[in-house]
């Protein structure tokens, strides 16, 4: 009843929440993700999106269509790496970005060790700018990481805009420097927040730096400043802070995936993991309810 075609398109489109990224991601064009999604609408009976000129959202059974799509597309590649014999195994270095420590990433990977026992996949958690360097240098093999939106390379998963978040009781005197708890370098967050700053001219000092970003939450629960953080991640207990405060725009991020130069049983390994993640991109935009480490 439903193709898999058209359900990688309806995923592409609900993760990116853009019919343009969508047919990128894909590599087909914007028409084709049209028609795609035009015809799964049709099969299904009911509108999945919500759409105009400047915006594309996900309707109440589009996030129902969400589970089906992922189990159906799950169960098709189980059945056709059955019946082709095709078992993946090897070693697998991944990196992901401290962001997707709260996110529901950890159930993606837990799934893919599941599907494929015999590859042993072992994990770092870094700042986007190390894995960038860990993957050059080829001590990865894929990477999840942030990416300036001006930036090209990789393989977009989502696309989000970054806030200023702090405690909610957080006031700010405007004669004094902003506080920062910000990531030590090569971290985006951090110089986006001093790049944009220092544009509108506004002091600030760094009140805490760290590589943890359990650390820098604490930090900023604590009310020892503010952080440029992911609107759709905001940590439990901080809140995005009002226009009044006065701070300026940060932008947008992309968060994408990029695959190392390896080839063979590292490679396969990489690209089912990428597959796995895309496919359950709209599960990286929302919290876990526990907040346990991620599985080694």
């Amino acid at each position: 009843m439903y193709e898999p075609a058209q359900l990688r398109t309806f995923l592409a489109v609900a993760q990116t929440l853009s019919f343009t990224q969508a047919a990128r991601r894909l590599g087909v064009r914007q028409s084709t993700v049209s028609q795609h999604v035009r015809r799964l609408e049709d099969a299904v009976g009911r509108p999945l999106f919500t759409r105009d000129t400047h915006s594309v959202e996900v309707t109440e059974d589009g996030e129902v269509m969400l589970g089906f799509a992922r189990t159906i597309l799950q169960a098709h590649e189980r059945a056709a790496a059955f019946f082709t014999g095709t078992r993946l195994r090897g070693r697998l270095r991944f990196g992901a970005s401290e962001d997707f420590v709260v996110t529901r990433l950890p159930e993606i990977l837990e799934s893919f060790r599941r599907e494929h026992p015999e590859v042993d996949l072992e994990l770092t958690v870094e700042l986007s700018g190390t894995l960038e360097a860990r993957l050059e240098s080829g001590r990865l093999d894929l990477i999840l990481a942030k990416r300036r939106t001006e930036e090209s390379g990789g393989e977009l998963v989502w696309q989000d805009s970054l806030i200023w978040i702090g405690s909610p009781g957080l006031r700010l005197d405007p004669d004094r420097p902003v506080p920062l708890i910000v990531f030590p370098p090569p971290g985006i967050t951090r110089a986006r927040a001093l790049e944009a700053l220092g544009a509108q001219g506004r002091p600030w000092r760094i009140a805490c730096t760290s590589s943890s970003l359990s650390a820098n939450i604490a930090a900023a629960r604590a009310g020892l400043g503010v952080m440029a953080h992911t609107r759709g991640l905001v940590p439990p207990g901080l809140t995005p802070l009002p226009a009044r405060a006065g701070l300026p725009e940060l932008g947008d991020v992309d968060f994408v995936l990029r695959k190392g130069r390896r080839r063979g049983a590292a490679q396969e390994a990489a690209d089912a993991l990428a597959s796995a993640i895309l496919a359950g991109g709209d599960r990286l935009h929302r919290p876990r309810r526990s907040s346990g480490p991620l599985p080694p």
